[in-house]
């Protein structure tokens, strides 16, 4: 069929970019006056959209990428009846029909791929605009289509003695106070590990009568109650990939260390377990590295120190002992070992020495890569050390001008390699000690 039907004269191209100019320029406004970024939706999108194009293409319901948004919806599990066929019929044509679009004036594929690149650090402020905004948002939809078509933003959660859980996006370099957790004092007063899976972040404790998880959702912004692990432990190795979270080793209730393994489904909530470790451990560290789930190091039930890691393959389902793999080891007084993921390479920092070594997959070695940007404790606790998108993150107290605080370190290892460490954030008033430290990605 020839292509003819899909031209426009150049005044209709004309009033149509207009039309997209005036509302977009108006949900700005709305964002601005709410107290949102003003460059929510990125302007990268707004150039995409105004280029003559696309213009044509949107004006007759045709895909503004390869990617199907209707195709996207059946394989995406959703809480409300289908909202991109209720979205459907929406398209440039009479105001009744406009009034009820998320964008007036756009097609709602259109919209709705322009909202998963908006910064959720706005969802806020979006959710603001109309019901038809707080609606889906509050659904959790945009997450699961920004998954579906890659699309991430890193956030850092952070927790002293001094502060409670706050987020840091280091896009924006804002910080974004959290509600407390409601728990009992005894679990505010004890130890607790932490672990952020799809959009949300998991804190392990100890309650007056047991362990205790308590889970912070992204979508929500409340706290509740997650289901309890199958075995309940601390001092484990785990880490997130895609929604699910694996947990390895630990110590029970009991003292006992364990060699078990377990998988949180945060889609779902709930546990299955995974086939045993080859060693028992605990206060070792976890990570995915290659689409793989990674343990390494720690401490046996006697004591002595593992410089052995072990592989998990989530298809075979088989567990692959590495010798040697953290050879520098991990004594009792001392924290698990500090290691990083970027761009599927690991990175330990190296408290003894105080430097960033970078793992070997081929030969199983490490190597000095940079100096770390401030003097680690000697036994490593108090400081975090993370990957977070495409830079390792150091976070460590310090004396600030008015108070003592933590900073926030960033620096990309794909970069210059004489590029310093960067200053993303000093936060006062928070006390010098790094007590928990969770990178959510979504």
């Amino acid at each position: 069929m020839e292509q003819t039907q899909y031209k426009m004269d150049s005044s209709r191209v004309c009033q149509f970019k207009n039309l997209i100019i005036a509302r977009i320029t108006i949900l700005l406004h709305l964002l601005k006056t709410l107290g949102g970024d003003p460059y929510a939706l990125h302007i990268n999108i707004l150039a995409y959209l105004l280029s003559p194009a696309n213009i044509l293409s949107n004006a007759f319901g045709k895909q503004l990428t390869n990617i199907s948004v209707a195709r996207l919806d059946s394989s995406i599990s959703h809480p409300r009846k289908n909202i991109s066929k209720q979205y459907s019929k929406c398209q440039i044509g009479s105001e009744e029909q406009s009034a009820n679009c998320l964008l007036p004036g756009l097609p709602e594929e259109v919209a709705l791929e322009c909202l998963t690149l908006a910064s959720r650090s706005n969802y806020p402020a979006l959710a603001c605009v109309s019901r038809r905004f707080r609606s889906l948002i509050s659904s959790g939809y945009l997450y699961k289509l920004r998954q579906k078509l890659g699309i991430q933003e890193h956030w850092i959660f952070v927790s002293t003695a001094d502060m409670p859980w706050e987020g840091f996006d280091p896009l924006i370099t804002r910080w974004m106070p959290m509600q407390p957790i409601p728990c009992d004092l005894c679990f505010k007063l004890a130890d607790k590990e932490s672990l952020a899976v799809g959009t949300q972040l998991l804190v392990f404790g100890r309650e007056i009568s047991e362990l205790a998880i308590w889970m912070y959702s992204l979508v929500t912004g409340a706290w509740s109650r997650a289901r309890p692990m199958l075995h309940g432990r601390c001092l484990f190795g785990s880490a997130s990939l895609n929604g699910v979270a694996i947990l390895a080793g630990g110590v029970d209730p009991k003292g006992r260390v364990l060699n078990l393994a377990e998988m949180y489904n945060s889609e779902i909530g709930t546990w299955k377990p995974l086939p045993s470790l080859n060693v028992a451990r605990k206060s070792s560290a976890g990570f995915f590295m290659d689409g793989k789930f990674y343990v390494i190091g720690g401490l046996t039930q006697d004591g002595q120190s593992l410089t052995c890691g072990e592989e998990f393959n989530l298809e075979t389902r088989v567990w692959r002992r590495i010798m040697n793999m953290y050879p520098v080891g991990v004594q009792a007084c001392q924290s698990p070992p500090l290691m990083a993921v970027v761009n599927h390479q690991l990175y330990a920092a190296d408290k003894d020495i105080n430097v960033v070594k970078k793992y070997n997959k081929e030969d199983n070695t490490w190597n000095v890569v940079k100096e770390l940007p401030v003097q680690a404790s000697p036994t490593g606790w108090g400081m975090a050390f993370r990957g977070c998108g495409d830079r390792l993150i150091v976070i460590t107290g310090q004396r600030l001008v008015y108070s003592e605080g933590i900073v926030i370190h960033g620096w990309r290892p794909e970069g210059d390699p004489h590029e310093t460490w960067e200053i993303l954030s000093a936060r006062e008033r928070a006390g010098m000690f790094v007590q928990n430290c969770a990178i959510m990605g979504c």
